[in-house]
């Protein structure tokens, strides 16, 4: 039957909207024509697009930045992009070891991965044991410890591993450096908290990328979910020895859709319970956020 047979006299159908075509703009960081991409819906598949507009397998990407072709550990890329945002792509560069001997319990090393199989430094402590090294920069790509590669592993396991490397101990570290352009100097222990520059401005639309599911459009995080969001990345490193500014939203989510501490905790088990988030951890952080909730106001 007819559909139009069966609507209403003087009722005008209001045709569907079309969803937006979202294409972002991307360059190698180290220098490249402008491409385009679209249709992706998580980190795996943006560096997939990316690899095709360019050329090169999605293997040879390390990471990437917004709005900066520079090694810029505050403008990396995590679970949300602005929809204005350029994405810029770092590629393989030089493959260094180096030999550490750990003398003291902590190495110094920030530990983050790029959702797609490398974990690399985000942040070296001054006066560390890693900090002495020259070699080892903000923004390596750590291939392998004592030659058993870790690629593939996430950043709480590689964080992990070298936290149980014994005292006193010679071991040595294969890295990957990120290829640079000439005007592209490293930084070795900038602090990772996020810089007014770098925030996302209030109200604006990102696409939210999902390791789970389809990639969204929503709203920035509100300044109560950003400020909540950072000081679960702050106890994130203290804890676990990583960054990871989705994993901190995940976590922020959990704990908004909780009605209370122990509902969070299960939360947390069911939703991230490949972290293994130990009981002290757990109770920071529920504290952490109502603290972000009524500093914010």
């Amino acid at each position: 039957m007819d559909s139009a047979a069966t609507r209403e006299p003087g009722v005008t159908e209001t045709p569907a909207r079309p969803r937006p075509r979202l294409v972002f703009r991307t360059q190698l960081a180290h220098g490249s024509p402008t491409g385009r991409i679209e249709g992706f819906t998580n980190v795996r598949e943006l560096y997939a697009k990316i690899a095709e507009a360019f050329g090169i397998a999605p293997t040879e990407i390390l990471f990437c930045t917004l709005n900066s072709h520079k090694v810029d550990m505050q403008k990396l890329l995590g679970g949300q992009i602005g929809l204005e945002d350029f994405i810029f792509a770092h590629v393989r560069g030089e493959t260094k070891e180096v030999e550490v001997t750990k003398t003291e319990d902590a190495l110094g090393l920030t530990i983050t991965d790029n959702g797609a199989g490398y974990a690399f430094i985000k942040r070296i402590k001054e006066g560390s044991v890693i900090n002495r090294i020259e070699a080892v920069c903000v923004g390596d790509s750590i291939e392998a410890i004592n030659d058993h590669s870790i690629v593939g592993c996430r950043h709480y396991e590689v964080a992990k591993m070298l936290r149980e490397l014994p005292k006193s101990q010679p071991f040595t570290l294969r890295l990957v450096q990120p290829r640079r352009a000439f005007d592209m100097i490293g930084q070795r222990s900038r602090s990772s908290k996020c810089s007014v520059e770098a925030k996302m401005s209030s109200g604006r639309e990102t696409l939210r990328l999902r390791s789970r599911g389809a990639a969204t459009v929503e709203e920035a995080p509100s300044d109560v979910e950003a400020a909540a969001a950072r000081r679960v990345d702050d106890l994130l490193e203290s804890y676990m020895g990583i960054r990871d500014p989705e994993l901190a939203a995940a976590v922020v989510e959990t704990a908004r859709s909780s009605a209370g501490a122990q509902a969070f905790a299960r939360g947390l088990d069911a939703v991230l319970g490949e972290f293994a988030f130990p009981d002290e951890f757990v109770v920071e952080v529920w504290a952490a956020i109502g603290e972000a909730h009524d500093a914010c106001g």
